[in-house]
């Protein structure tokens, strides 16, 4: 406790103000001191009520920059599809017996991939993936036939996301080591792809409030119109 209330007291910053974006990402490398290569978190506050189905927030955005961490992706696929997978680099790939690994507790991925002929099987799946956020879905290009992309699109830094209750969205978008200029631009990705999936339903200002932050450090506020739409 000792130790955890030294590392608030030598945070710095006003983490009240909403900075520009620079200075936001600044503040939360110059907080980052842990021991290993902290994550950088996004969350989004938007102007949205995820119970109505005209105001749910969902999609996928390619990050220019990468996550920085390796996404461990499993294949759900046969024959060629299964060949093709393992081609672009899946880790595991398989069809009935992959499904019944999953159904047995097997959970070593980070992303799952299937091929449209396959969601029959895939089904099964829902209430071990849905609540992980890990269920395949056409809407963000985890159910394609092409999936030797869609496994190069999951390692190279395509990220998926999606509105909690509370109407937030929650991302990583790269590493402490990055640069300046890499945490901007991936920012600025997920922000433009916020604003392309704007649900018709939504009412008043849609992007209400943005914050950045470290695995172990504070969160600072970013001034909303220094990130470009």
């Amino acid at each position: 406790m000792t130790r955890q209330t030294k590392r608030i007291k030598a945070w710095t910053g006003d983490r009240l103000a909403a900075h520009p974006v620079s200075d936001a990402i600044r503040l939360v490398k110059e907080n980052a001191k842990a021991k290993f290569d902290e994550s950088i978190e996004i969350a989004v506050n938007l102007g949205v009520d995820p119970r109505h189905a005209d105001q749910q927030v969902r999609g996928v955005v390619n990050l220019p920059s990468g996550t920085g961490r390796d996404v461990r992706v499993a294949v759900i696929a046969r024959d060629a599809k299964a060949d093709e997978a393992k081609a672009a680099g899946a880790e595991i790939v398989g069809a009935e017996e992959l499904v019944e690994r999953i159904q047995g507790g097997f959970m070593e991925f980070d992303r799952v991939i299937a091929t449209p002929d396959m969601m029959a099987l895939v089904g099964r799946l829902g209430k071990v993936l849905g609540p992980r956020g890990l269920m395949p879905n056409p809407r963000v290009g985890t159910v394609t036939p092409n999936v030797g992309q869609a496994v190069k699109d999951a390692k190279g830094g395509a990220i998926e996301f999606r509105t909690e209750k509370t109407g937030i969205i929650h991302a990583g978008i790269g590493k402490a080591s990055f640069t300046d200029e890499q945490i901007a631009a991936n920012v600025r990705a997920l922000v433009d792809a916020l604003n392309k999936a704007k649900p018709s339903g939504a009412k008043g200002t849609y992007i209400k409030k943005i914050s950045l932050s470290s695995t172990m450090g504070p969160g600072f506020r970013i001034d909303t119109g220094s990130v470009s739409a």
